[in-house]
C-alpha cells in the first residue's frame, strides 16, 4: 500500500508538472519581461500543499525541465548555468509552498480562521523562492543589459520584482478563493485529514 500511494504521489507531480508546462503557452507570459505571470505556478504551489515540500520541489524541477524540452528556455540562452539556474532550480523553487502543507491541510480539516492566511503565505513563499534564482540571474547574466550606470543588482530588482509581486498576489489570492470552493483539492484521499470534521 505504501508502495502504491508513493507512486500515486510521483505520477501526480509529474501530471502536475506537465499541466503548468502547458499552462506556459498560454500568450499572457512574456519572455524576459518585467512583468511575467506565471499561470503554471498555482497547479505547482497546490500539489505542494497537498503533497509537501520535496514532492513539490520534485514537480518544479520536471516542470523547469520540460521548459527547456518542450517549452522557450533555449530562447533565452545564455549560457548552461543560467538556463540551470533560472529553470530547474528556480521552477524548482515553486514547491516552497509544501514547507505549509501540514499547517494547511490541519486548518482546512479543524475549519480554522487560518486557513486562507497560510494558504496566502505559502503562495508569497513559494513565488519569492522562485523569483530568488531570476534575481540572481538578472544580476549576473541579464545585468549586462541594464541602461548604462545603472546598478545591476538595482536593475534586477526592478525587472524582476514586479514579476515576484504579481506571482505572489496571483497565486494567493487564486488559491485562497479554491479552498473556499473546493478544500478537497488540497488534502489526498487517504490522508489523515481527509475524513471530515465532525460537528460538536
Amino acid at each position: 500500500m505504501a508502495k502504491k500511494m508513493e507512486l500515486q504521489v510521483w505520477v501526480e507531480g509529474t501530471v502536475i508538472a506537465a499541466a503548468a508546462m502547458a499552462l506556459s503557452f498560454i500568450p499572457i507570459q512574456t519572455a524576459n519581461s518585467a512583468f511575467d505571470l506565471s499561470l503554471g505556478m498555482v497547479p505547482l504551489v497546490l500539489y505542494s500543499y497537498r503533497r509537501g515540500f520535496i514532492p513539490g520541489l520534485t514537480a518544479g524541477f520536471v516542470w523547469g525541465l520540460l521548459s527547456i524540452v518542450v517549452g522557450t528556455a533555449m530562447k533565452n540562452f545564455v549560457s548552461v548555468p543560467q538556463i540551470i539556474f533560472e529553470y530547474p532550480f528556480a521552477f524548482a523553487f515553486g514547491g516552497f509552498g509544501g514547507l505549509f502543507a501540514k499547517k494547511i491541510q490541519h486548518a482546512i480539516h479543524t475549519h480554522s480562521n487560518m486557513t486562507v492566511y497560510y494558504i496566502a503565505l505559502g503562495g508569497v513563499v513559494a513565488a519569492l523562492a522562485r523569483w530568488f534564482w531570476h534575481f540572481w540571474a538578472g544580476v549576473f547574466v541579464w545585468g549586462a543589459y541594464a541602461p548604462e550606470g545603472m546598478n545591476p543588482y538595482l536593475y534586477s530588482f526592478v525587472f524582476n520584482g514586479a514579476s515576484a509581486l504579481a506571482n505572489a498576489i496571483y497565486v494567493a489570492v487564486v488559491l485562497g478563493i479554491l479552498v473556499k470552493v473546493a478544500p478537497q483539492l488540497f488534502i489526498p484521499k487517504r490522508s489523515h485529514f481527509s475524513s471530515p470534521v465532525k460537528s460538536k
